[in-house]
């Protein structure tokens, strides 16, 4: 099969059938083979009803509904577990995203062998209420990612299917897919600028704390990925240093106190942070040492991304 379209909807019931013939002309344009993945995320109104009667008509269609609403990035990893397309292209269901963008994303990861391309809406069709945050949050996501692209968060992507089978997507790092990409081996992500059109039907299911919630993401999405099997390179080291810095405390309180015969050493504020700054040194340390034991002993602990191998092990 050559493409995957993986879309997670919540409460898009009016632009299901527009969106479903929009990807079935162009697919049919371009003689792709394809299927149509719609997760539905806990959706209160009639999308379910819909996507049977789409999945009904259109054999390329299926539908996966959740009980609950678990979020975006939930059904993108469950999406992402259900496809089989060659490349797998994701897409928001409010119509704002182009199934016309689709065939330049795939030659882009065929033909130009691109292992992620991400969209950029360069001329958003958003209120100012929501680009601005938006510009602020990738600004911040390039520094501390070092991942060079315009638009972290544009539902438009594709990806080969190696890289959505090597990664996992949960809580709300959905925004963050590049980072995970980038970290799973995968280097070579490119950008396209989309085309963005206005919201048709309902209203955006997002507000401002997904801002503050993502940024929350990206500290943890950046903690796991550099110490997750190695926590003690993180939680050791500053337990030692902060350890050391209340040693030499308590070693310069001692000397003025035994050699230098001044007293009420221990009445002194130092005194106070060389000792918190040893039990919060210990603390820290022990917290590295029981990290590194759990990480050793993980079910996944040697669980490596392979690209190829030979057909001959034995060699």
């Amino acid at each position: 099969m050559d493409i995957s379209v993986v879309i997670p909807l919540f409460n898009e019931e009016e632009s299901l059938p527009e969106l479903n013939s929009w990807i079935a002309r162009v697919m049919k344009e371009n003689g792709f083979t394809y299927e149509i993945l719609l997760v539905d995320d806990g959706s209160r109104d009639n999308s379910w009803k819909v996507i049977c009667r789409l999945a009904a008509d259109n054999p390329h269609l299926h539908g996966i509904r959740f009980r609950r609403n678990h979020g975006k990035a939930a059904a993108l990893n469950v999406g992402f577990r259900h496809s089989s397309g060659e490349v797998v292209i994701t897409m928001d269901a409010d119509l704002q995203d182009s199934p016309d963008e689709i065939p330049e994303l795939y030659n882009m990861i065929v033909k130009e062998g691109y292992d992620m391309v991400s969209g950029w809406k360069k001329n958003r069709k958003d209120p100012v209420s929501k680009t601005l945050p938006t510009k602020l949050f990738n600004r911040v996501t390039r520094w501390m990612s070092g991942i060079r692209l315009h638009d972290f968060n544009c539902g438009l992507k594709a990806y080969k299917q190696d890289v959505v089978r090597s990664i996992e997507v949960y809580g709300e790092m959905h925004r963050y897919i590049p980072f995970l990409v980038k970290k799973a081996g995968f280097d070579k992500i490119g950008e396209k600028v989309v085309f963005h059109r206005e919201r048709k039907y309902g209203k955006t299911k997002y507000g401002l704390d997904r801002f503050f919630k993502g940024f929350l993401d990206l500290i943890s999405i950046s903690f796991v990925a550099r110490f997750r099997q190695r926590p003690m390179h993180l939680f050791g080291l500053l337990g030692t240093l902060l350890f050391l810095a209340g040693f030499i405390i308590a070693l310069h309180l001692a000397y003025g106190r035994f050699v230098q015969q001044i007293y009420g050493m221990t009445e002194r504020p130092l005194f106070y942070f060389g000792l918190l700054a040893m039990i919060l040194g210990t603390q820290l340390f022990i917290a590295g040492f029981l990290g590194e034991m759990i990480s050793r002993n993980a079910p996944d602990r040697n669980r490596y991304h392979i690209e190829e191998k030979t057909k001959n092990l034995s060699c």
